[in-house]
């Protein structure tokens, strides 16, 4: 049954507001809830009645629990009075039959409460043994090796559970109430005095290693005169950063706010130039791909000789251009790449179709070939006098395919 339905089944409300019980077979005014709707006003007279059937619960929770005293059965004769015709709505019937039963419970209790009593500051004394027995395990540790958060969240826990004792559980005697502190607070002071050692050879390190990385964020913020050429100096003193160690948390991330800045000073300036770089190389970008178009007409030829004449005309051309943006680095090396090796796939066949029996035609071959290879000899010379060492590398792999092929013909 839902508790709107529960409520009007003990209770009422007319027209002008005022709210009945039905209460031993009769039903009566309990009161009058104005400027309100039927349903609050009929709460409010439902929560009275909750306030006295709380009251009823805590003290059947007293009995059963053994602890009521004189002092319960005052509160329980209180409790009957207020019940003979109270402001509430419910089963008030129900509530002191309850009532009823508790206060003949109490009135047995009594003989037995001096023994319970007994027991409880028995049960209070063993608990709060238990409590000194672990804070002073937690003292007798290795102090130089435990984790203090643990530690010291434990002694807390521990000093909480007995002030809890001290405020609800039974009272204990003095002299062995006295004992028992002087134990806990003994301990309690031995964990306090390693924590405080621990934090302040904590804090004396985490200040070394403030000074040594505020030095370094100083060296670090000095390279921004250099721009992008300071960027090497920077990275070996990043790695100094990392074998530094750590000071407190706050301070190491303000610490690598203003480091990080300095090195985003370089990179940003490395970032610029790389920009201008690309802006100006450019051109050469055009001009490289236009040079791509223009020789694509390789790969259409099967005449090893003329495609190798001609990939030879490229890349002249091609070593004169200079420099493109790195974005497209890999996409014109991956063309004129595509190229070279056509030639050479046509270059292998054409070795493989050709018969060195034939003097003319070896004649002929071996002419165009000493020809190539003086001509790559040439530019080899060209490009070890410039530093091309990639060029140096790619015209004497072709000089030695090429003499390799001078020589296979006699």
């Amino acid at each position: 049954m839902s508790d709107s339905k529960q409520n009007e089944t003990w209770g009422r409300v007319d027209d002008d507001n005022k709210v009945f019980v039905k209460d031993s077979g009769t039903e009566r005014l309990v009161g009058q809830y104005p400027e309100a709707s039927k349903e609050e006003a009929l709460a409010y007279f439902v929560r009275k009645y909750d306030e006295l059937a709380s009251h009823v619960s805590s003290l059947e929770l007293r009995v059963a629990r053994s602890t009521a005293g004189s002092e319960a059965l005052e509160a329980a004769s209180r409790l009957r009075d207020q019940l003979v015709t109270p402001a509430a709505v419910g089963n008030l019937e129900s509530l002191r039959s309850r009532l009823a039963t508790v206060i003949e419970k109490l009135e047995t209790l009594s003989e037995a409460q001096s023994e319970a009593r007994a027991e409880a500051k028995a049960q209070a004394l063993e608990a709060r043994t238990q409590i000194v027995v672990e804070a002073e395990k937690l003292a007798s540790q290795d102090l130089s090796k435990v984790n203090w958060k643990q530690t010291t969240t434990r002694m807390d826990e521990l000093f909480s559970q007995w002030q809890t004792q001290q405020k609800t559980a039974p009272s204990i005697g003095k002299s062995q109430a006295d004992e028992l502190w002087k134990r806990f607070k003994k301990a309690r002071q031995v964990v306090d005095s390693g924590r405080r050692k621990f934090y302040a050879e904590l804090d004396a390190n985490s200040k070394e290693v403030r000074l040594k990385k505020e030095k370094l964020i100083k060296d670090a913020e000095a390279l921004a005169p250099r721009g992008s050429e300071g960027i090497s100096a920077y990275r070996v003193l990043l790695e100094t950063w990392k074998q530094a160690g750590r000071a407190n948390r706050k301070t190491d991330d303000q610490l690598w706010a203003r480091f990080k800045a300095a090195g985003d000073v370089l990179y940003s300036a490395k970032a610029e130039s790389d920009a201008k770089l690309d802006e100006e190389f450019g051109a050469n970008l055009q001009v490289k791909l236009t040079l791509l178009d223009e020789y694509a007409d390789i790969l259409k030829t099967d005449d090893a000789v003329a495609a190798s004449s001609r990939l030879q005309q490229l890349q002249k051309k091609w070593d004169t251009v200079g420099r493109v943006p790195r974005a497209n680095i890999r996409e014109v090396e991956d063309r004129i790449k595509k190229l070279e090796q056509h030639v050479r796939s046509l270059q292998d066949r054409h070795w493989k179709s050709t018969d060195p029996e034939k003097e003319a035609r070896s004649s002929s071959l071996r002419k165009q070939l000493e020809e190539s290879i003086s001509g790559l000899t040439a530019e080899l010379a060209q490009a070890e006098a410039s530093g091309n060492l990639k060029r140096v590398e790619e015209l004497r792999k072709s000089l030695a395919s090429q003499e390799s092929w001078l020589q296979a013909i006699g």
